[in-house]
């Protein structure tokens, strides 16, 4: 599937594969995941403005997964990569990560990093097929401890959570 930037007049669509993305959840018993709120659409729109939000979209044209990342002490930071379910098994979310590494080796960076559930099969293990590695506490740089600060007090450790990087 083609990948390009997000436009700012599909960003409630990104909301909408956000919302049916997080559905999967309830199936294991994580349903204040699943009926978490959306990225807001000005966080988006800064996503978006900044050059960080990408979409694989179908012949029509119409997202059907995207991408936000940041850039993390160094690396590509995947901030939230999500498929909607009726796209599901079509590789879109590793075309999306494939595409950030692709720019993030061309822009010079070393590395791609994440955080993600240790134990839902299209978190950790999903992203460990894609080269990811998860990383010990003692090779967390600073903007990662600070994320995993921040999803902490959202808590979000009520799951077990781990930060991953995957060399490019």
């Amino acid at each position: 599937m083609p990948i390009r930037p997000a436009i700012a007049a599909e960003l409630p669509q990104l909301q909408d594969i956000e919302t049916a993305a997080g559905e999967l959840f309830r199936a294991l018993d994580m349903a204040e995941i699943a009926d978490d709120e959306p990225p807001a659409l000005d966080l988006l729109e800064r996503y978006r403005a900044g050059g960080h939000a990408w979409v694989s979209v179908d012949d029509d044209d119409l997202p059907l997964a995207y991408l936000l990342h940041d850039e993390i002490d160094g690396a590509a930071h995947i901030e939230q990569v999500s498929v909607h379910p009726a796209a599901a098994h079509q590789r879109l979310g590793s075309g999306l990560i494939g595409h950030l590494a692709a720019r993030a080796a061309a822009g010079g960076l070393p590395a791609l990093t994440l955080t993600t559930f240790a134990e839902v099969p299209w978190n950790a293990p999903y992203y460990a097929r894609l080269g990811f590695r998860t990383l010990d506490e003692s090779e967390l740089t600073d903007g990662l401890r600070e994320i995993r600060s921040h999803e902490r007090q959202l808590g979000l450790d009520r799951w077990p959570r781990v930060c991953m990087r995957r060399e490019l």
